[in-house]
Order: structure tokens, then C-alpha cells, then sequence
């Protein structure tokens, strides 16, 4: 052992000189080119020990200096295979999971010696064997006796999920590692529970959106007509479905949920054996699917499998692993690399690129043990890792053999050609991006070809159903030693928006998916290991910085209608129980509504004169910057139940094939308001949709979008406050709603009698007055007026002598009017 380490000790110092004298040459003198062909020569005859050495072992030993043990607490776990796995969590580099005749949890990249991995003894698990394990988020999954048991290793504490009715073998998920996403935070809790090998038909599939915590049966679409059995169900991302891998008659087969992939199988690939299935790191679609005796590859998330091939330089030897007579132990996997351990101890490896994928061997060295496993540090660093036992602590030891990939594959012996990339970058890397429904990007990438070579870029994006782009390659000026530097601009929009696509090519543009985007060079050699491919998440789905606003230039405050310290003042208004509804179904109620008005929420109220049909002006705005105004369909509920309004339109007058739907039909149909969103929205106009139009003098509630309909209001003056949410599911792949007030003004008290019948008695009574103006003095001129007069002189005189008779009558029986007379005396007396 002393004499290896020697040996490359040796071997370091003899390969850095011809760095260190690299470039000068012509400035040595004589004697020092004599020295330099000599140390060529010692190099040459040193290059079987270099090939020869793979890595230095080295041994992590901690807190065993005192003579303090540990006990092992709980049911020691085991893997219940005869390989080993080690699983990294893919955003939190430093918390792995290795899984073997013994479990260890770390959280410091193995670093210190650990106690075996163990459940308490509280969770009764039986038989402690794991069949499967998984990171979702911050939570550790194991199936344990058929059983998911939680393990939050942030809180040390452990649970058992809940839902599960059946027995499961196997969990299933993935991680996004994009921080201050919530739509990564989605994609991390969402988990599959199966039963691996069961008949497709039969079996029982959960699935969690809660991490873990809480499962839900699957029910997956003609479940029951699928002839095979389960070889496992995974959520693919970066394609935005749910795969499920049917084996059958030893092929195996991916089918897929939504369209256009539901309307058939994957192709079949050879299934000779129970495949694992590893989802690279980074949602670009890559798989590995292994046993000991096969490896397979899929670049697009299970469409094409092939077989991973055994090369040597741009010779290939063996077409398959089982061609190769390779029984594979352990393997590694990052975003761009794979290494695979064999129990002939041999160490291989290959980058997941676009490319059909292949492996080479590196060098011969004693490295494998049954209890081996592999697991990368960092791109191009493989760490070799063996569990060592401790006959004096309960603790294990590690050996961790650190192998520096670029320094194995300059071994001429591998036939590896120099890398021909000098630089490669772009701006979108480590970062997530949205499209939402008609908005576009632009991305760029620079590269630089090493002298002499040329260089194919090559840009993808793993779902090209729903995203598509069109790359532009062209020269961008020279660097300091006169090397071409290059740009590419990668303009992307949604694919059913370029208009060069088939509808059965294409997803449903309903529906929110996500693409990967990557940039890689297509002849780039292996050799490249720190030219590593430039990738990008691609939500084409909700722009979480959009809202609506209503539009508010003419408001209740700015007229002096109304006045804004009031309504700050704990304002509030009274809904009498004629125009309201708690249920919303349009009847009265049985008493008055109090609403306390919240002008922190809706501020001052837009103004809307009562008898002008009337409609919001809604207007789109991304973050503090306004967009547009949406003319998409919406639809408006007034918050406190009111119904004091209705709409200009009907079924029949806004042109609708289909019966509409309704406020009435949508609060029935989902239990209550405020659900009717772009989600369950239908449009009669809709030539697929077959409700029949029943009833077309029905009020059609849909505002915006290709009809003119519009509010009409009832007389009376007052507050609303109303509930707005854009159905359209063309628009935007947000729910965009929000809530504004408005205040109706101008409608006077209810007049008992019409106007008509007052304006008609005034002109008769103008006309009238006119009539009798013109006809009275002719009257007075004929004979009749003369008997008249007559007549009338007569009456008054015997009114008159029947007044005088009266008065003498009244004074003689000594009796007065009550008030103030004149006396005999002239003087005046009060009674």
C-alpha cells in the first residue's frame, strides 16, 4: 500500500511539470530541453501506474477518539436487494441516501461515521425491509413492509402516510430545485404509491399532492381494458404527463394520459428483467432503466428507449450491457453524466446527451464490494463510497474513493479525443421562466469553438407538443486570441401559435404544461466534462405577476357624491330584504342586510348612473406595469346576493347554439358561488358543445368577448360590490379575478302616477282654460246670459232680506256672538 501511494505521489509531481513549461519551451535553454525530454521519457514509463490508479481510498472515522458508544435505537432498516442504491437529493447536495444490507441517512455527504438507519420501534413495521425510497422536498419517503412511512429529517420526527388501503412496493416522484417557484413546490409534492407487478387491471394506484402526507386513489383512464402488468407510474414533467410502464410478453411499453400521446402506446423496448427507473435531475426528460443485466436510455421521457452502448473512442464494442456480459452493481446519474459499478470491478462511464447513449471502461482497480455504491460529488468528480463496519462502535466507517473524471479520460489508451468546446454559456441558466396563452420569449447562448474545429449546436425542448422555437446561429466577433465567438437567439411561443403544427400533434392549448429547454453541441466530445448543457424550465402556464384591474376614472369620491374620509370611518349601508338573496337564486329575503364597507379592499366606489346600460372596463396589468384592456368573456356576481339588476342580452338575441350557462346552474352544479372560472367555463357558441338550446329567452350572463351584452340596473340608488372572474380559457392560463364596488346614483323616488297622465290633465287643463277664456264674454251677450244675470241679481236679494230678518230675531233674545262688539255707549267690550 505504501509503494501505490509512492507511486502517485510520483505520478502527480512528474504531470505537472510539463504544464509548468508549457508555452516556453523556446526561452529554455539546452540543458533545460535535455531535462524536458527527460521527464517525457519518465512519463511515458510512469503512464501504467496512472491508468493503473483510478482514485486514493481514504477512510471517514469520526467521534470515535473516547471511549463513548452509541446504541442503536428501532428496528434496523435493509434493502431488499442484491445491489446497492445510493439516492442524492437532487437540490440539497449534501443529504443522501445509501440503501444496502444497511441503511444510512447523511446530511453531510458521508462525512462522519453513522449509526445503521432505523425506524422506532412505535411504528410496528414488522418486517424493516425497504423496497423504495424518495425526496420529496424536505421529506424523506420509504416503503417499509409495504407501507410508506414519512421521515421529516429537518424535524427528526417520523410518520405514516395516510389514504393508503392497499399494499404498495414502490414510490415515485421528483424535484425541482428552482427556489421561490411555487409551481416547483408542486412538482416536489406530487408522489405515486403502486404496487410493482401487479396485473394493470387490478392493481390499486395512490397518489399524493401533499408530499407524502395524505393519498388519494388514481384512477387512471381505461385502467381496467390496459392487458399487462405494472412496471410503475411516474409523473413526467417535462413532457406534462403521467406515465405508466405496461409490461407484457417480456416488452414493456409506456402509455400516456393526455393527448396527443393517450391515443397509443410508446415503443415497445425488450423487458428481460425487473427494471429500476431513474429520472435524471433537471426535468429534461431523461430516464435510466437498469438490472444487472441491462441498461436502457431514453432522452424523451420513455417514447424511444434504446440500449446503452459500450464504446471504445468512436468504436463501438458491444451494443447492449447483456451483449457486453456486464452485471451491473451500482449506478450514479446527475443532470449530464452516468457511472456504473460491475461485479467484474470495472468502473464505466458516459454523459447523457442527445446522442445515442454509450459508456467506456475506464482502467482496472480493486474497488468493488458488496457493499459499493457510486454517487457524483459534482460534474466530473465520482465518489466510489463502502460502508465499513467497526467491531468496536456500532457506528460504520466509510472508504470514499474520489475519482477526477478528466484526468481518467486523457488516458490515450481510451482513444477519447481533446474537447473542441472552449466556452459555452447563456443568461437563462439556474433560472425559471413562464409563457402564459400568446405571450413569447427570447433566450440567448454565446460559444466558443476550440482552434480548428467546428462546432453543431444544438437546441431541444423536451415538449415540443406544447412549446415550440426557431434558433438563430451566426458569428458575434473573435476573442482576444482570434477564436470566432457565436450566438445563438432562441425565439419560443406556445406551438399551437406558430401555425406550422397539426392539431393531433399538438396538446390541448386548454391546458398548463412545462417544456425544458436545452442548449448543447451536438459533436461535443466526451471529454467535455466542464462544458456542461445549458438548461431552462419553461412554465407555458399562469403568469403569477398578472392581475386585473377595474378601470376607475369617474368615482363616487372624485364627483363629491361621496365622501372618502366617510367611508374610512367604519362605513356602512343597509340592503333591504326585497333586493337580496344569501343564496343567491334571486328570492327575497326575510329581513334587512347591515354590510360594513371596506374601503382598505375596494377603495372608493366607481360611479354608474342608474338608467345607462353599463359594463366594467377591465384592464390587464403585470405586476405594476398595465398591459391591456381585456375584451376576453367574463362574468360578474354581486357579492352581497343582490339581484337588482339583469342583463341586455338573452340566449337568443346573443346568438347561443347551446343552452348558456348561469349563476343559477353553476352554484347548483359546484355547492356554492364564486367557482364559475376559465376551468368549467363552456360557451354557447361552442360548436362541441351539444347542450340543446331549451330555453332561449333565458338571461345570458356572460359579459366581454364577441357579444355587446351589459348591465341594466333596477331604480333605486346604492352600493355594490361585485365578484369578477375571467371564464375565457383562450386568455390567460391564470384565474384572474378580483372584487370591486360601484355606486348606482340618479334614480329619483317611484312616481304614484305616470308622467304620461300628469303632462296629459296639465294640457287639458291649459286647453281648457284657453276655451273658456275665448267662449265666456260671447256668452254674456245673448239672451240666456241676460236671464242668467237676472236669475242671479234675484238670488243674491233674497239672500239679503233673509240676513237682515235674521239678525234683528237674534238681537231681541238677548244673545251675542262670542268676540268684540261695539256698545250702546260706543264703547267696546270683550266676552
Amino acid at each position: 500500500m505504501r509503494m501505490r501511494r509512492l507511486q502517485s505521489a510520483r505520478t502527480r509531481i512528474v504531470q505537472r511539470l510539463p504544464v509548468a513549461v508549457e508555452g516556453q519551451w523556446w526561452r529554455r535553454k539546452p540543458k533545460s530541453m535535455l531535462m524536458l525530454m527527460l521527464v517525457a521519457a519518465v512519463t511515458m514509463w510512469l503512464r501504467p501506474l496512472v491508468t493503473a490508479q483510478l482514485c486514493r481510498a481514504r477512510t471517514v472515522r469520526t467521534g470515535k477518539v473516547f471511549n463513548v458508544t452509541q446504541d442503536v435505537q428501532g428496528d434496523r432498516l435493509y434493502f431488499q436487494s442484491t445491489t446497492t442504491r445510493l439516492i442524492k437529493h437532487p437540490c440539497e447536495k449534501n443529504i443522501a441516501l445509501y440503501l444496502g444490507k444497511q441503511v444510512f441517512f447523511t446530511r453531510d455527504n458521508f462525512e462522519t461515521s453513522l449509526l445503521p438507519f432505523t425506524i422506532p420501534t412505535s411504528m410496528q413495521v414488522g418486517v424493516p425491509a425497504v423496497t423504495s425510497a424518495h425526496f420529496a422536498g424536505s421529506l424523506l419517503l420509504l416503503v417499509v413492509d409495504q407501507k410508506v412511512y414519512i421521515y421529516d429529517y429537518e424535524n427528526n420526527s417520523w410518520s405514516m402516510s395516510l389514504g393508503i388501503k392497499h399494499p404498495v412496493t414502490h414510490v415515485s416522484g421528483d424535484n425541482c430545485c428552482y427556489t421561490g417557484s411555487l409551481f416547483c413546490v408542486d412538482v416536489s409534492n406530487l408522489v405515486f404509491a403502486y404496487f410493482r407487478g401487479d396485473q394493470i387491471s387490478q392493481t390499486y394506484i395512490y397518489y399524493s399532492n401533499t408530499g407524502g402526507f395524505s393519498f388519494w386513489k388514481y384512477h387512471y383512464d381505461r385502467q381496467a381494458e390496459i392487458v399487462g402488468s405494472l412496471g410503475g407510474i411516474f409523473h413526467f414533467f417535462s413532457l406534462s404527463q403521467v406515465a405508466m410502464l405496461v409490461v407484457n410478453q417480456r416488452k414493456g411499453m409506456f402509455k400516456y394520459s393526455d393527448h396527443p400521446l393517450n391515443r397509443s402506446f410508446g415503443l415497445s423496448f425488450d423487458y428481460n428483467g425487473t427494471l429500476d427507473i431513474l429520472i435524471a435531475p433537471g426535468q429534461r426528460g431523461i430516464l435510466l432503466l437498469w438490472f444487472e443485466n441491462s441498461l436502457l436510455f431514453s432522452h424523451n421521457a420513455g417514447q424511444l428507449v434504446d440500449t446503452v452502448r459500450v464504446k471504445k473512442g468512436e468504436q463501438t464494442l458491444f451494443s447492449s450491457i447483456f451483449e457486453a456480459k456486464i452485471t451491473i452493481h451500482s449506478i450514479a446519474v446527475n443532470e449530464n453524466e452516468l457511472a456504473v459499478i460491475t461485479r467484474e470491478d470495472n468502473l464505466y462511464y458516459g454523459n447523457l446527451g442527445i446522442v445515442p447513449s454509450s459508456i467506456i471502461k475506464f482502467a482496472d482497480q480493486y474497488i468493488w464490494s458488496e457493499e459499493v455504491a457510486l454517487m457524483f460529488r459534482s460534474p466530473g468528480t465520482l465518489e466510489i463510497l463502502t460502508p465499513l463496519r467497526d467491531t468496536a462502535f456500532p457506528a460504520f466507517d466509510f472508504q470514499k474513493c474520489l475519482v477526477n473524471i478528466q484526468a481518467l479520460l486523457m488516458d490515450p489508451e481510451l482513444h477519447v479525443g481533446k474537447c473542441n468546446v472552449e466556452f459555452l454559456t447563456g443568461e437563462f441558466i439556474y433560472r425559471m421562466y413562464t409563457i402564459d396563452m400568446h405571450s413569447q420569449l427570447e433566450l440567448t447562448a454565446s460559444l466558443i469553438s476550440q482552434p480548428g474545429t467546428s462546432l453543431i449546436p444544438l437546441v431541444m425542448v423536451s415538449n415540443p407538443h406544447s412549446l415550440g422555437f426557431q434558433a438563430t446561429f451566426y458569428e458575434n466577433g473573435y476573442t482576444s486570441d482570434g477564436n470566432t465567438k457565436y450566438k445563438l437567439d432562441i425565439f419560443l411561443k406556445q406551438q399551437q401559435h406558430w401555425g406550422r403544427t397539426d392539431s393531433n400533434f399538438t396538446s390541448s392549448l386548454k391546458r398548463a404544461t412545462m417544456s425544458t429547454l436545452t442548449v448543447d453541441i451536438a459533436n461535443k466530445e466526451i471529454s467535455c466534462v466542464d462544458i456542461k448543457p445549458l438548461s431552462t424550465l419553461i412554465s407555458v402556464g399562469c403568469d403569477l405577476d398578472k392581475k386585473i384591474v377595474i378601470q376607475n376614472k369617474v368615482s363616487a369620491c372624485s364627483t363629491g357624491i361621496l365622501d372618502p374620509l366617510t367611508l374610512q370611518d367604519n362605513y356602512s349601508f343597509i340592503i333591504e330584504k326585497e333586493f337580496y338573496d344569501p343564496g343567491f337564486q334571486g328570492q327575497q329575503s326575510s329581513e334587512d342586510l347591515h354590510v360594513f364597507y371596506s374601503y382598505q379592499q375596494l377603495g372608493c366606489p366607481l360611479l354608474v348612473y342608474y338608467d345607462t346600460p353599463w359594463k366594467p372596463v377591465v384592464e390587464l396589468w403585470r405586476k405594476d406595469s398595465f398591459q391591456e384592456v381585456i375584451d376576453a368573456e367574463f362574468v360578474l356576481l354581486e357579492v352581497n346576493g343582490q339581484f337588482s339588476y339583469s342583463y341586455s342580452l338573452t340566449a337568443q338575441s346573443a346568438m347561443c347554439t347551446s343552452q348558456p350557462q348561469n349563476w343559477s346552474t353553476m352554484i347548483k352544479e359546484f355547492g356554492g358561488p364564486f367557482f364559475w372560472n376559465r376551468e368549467n367555463y363552456v360557451s354557447c357558441h361552442d360548436p362541441n358543445n351539444n347542450a340543446p338550446l331549451r330555453w332561449p329567452d333565458v338571461q345570458y350572463q356572460i359579459l366581454g368577448g364577441r357579444t355587446a351584452n351589459q348591465i341594466i340596473f333596477g331604480h333605486n340608488n346604492g352600493f355594490y360590490v361585485f365578484y369578477i372572474s375571467i371564464v375565457d380559457p383562450y386568455y390567460s392560463y391564470c384565474q384572474l379575478e378580483t372584487i370591486f364596488s360601484i355606486y348606482v346614483y340618479g334614480a329619483f323616488p317611484v312616481q304614484l302616477v305616470s308622467a304620461g297622465v300628469v303632462i296629459l290633465l296639465i294640457i287639458s287643463s291649459i286647453l281648457g282654460s284657453v276655451w273658456l277664456a275665448y267662449k265666456t264674454p260671447k256668452l254674456l251677450r245673448t239672451a240666456r246670459s241676460l236671464r242668467i244675470k237676472t236669475f242671479a241679481a234675484q238670488l243674491c236679494r233674497r239672500c239679503k232680506t233673509v240676513c237682515q230678518f235674521r239678525a234683528p230675531a237674534t238681537a231681541r233674545a238677548g244673545t251675542e256672538p262670542l268676540g268684540r262688539h261695539r256698545t250702546p255707549h260706543g264703547g267696546r267690550s270683550d266676552h
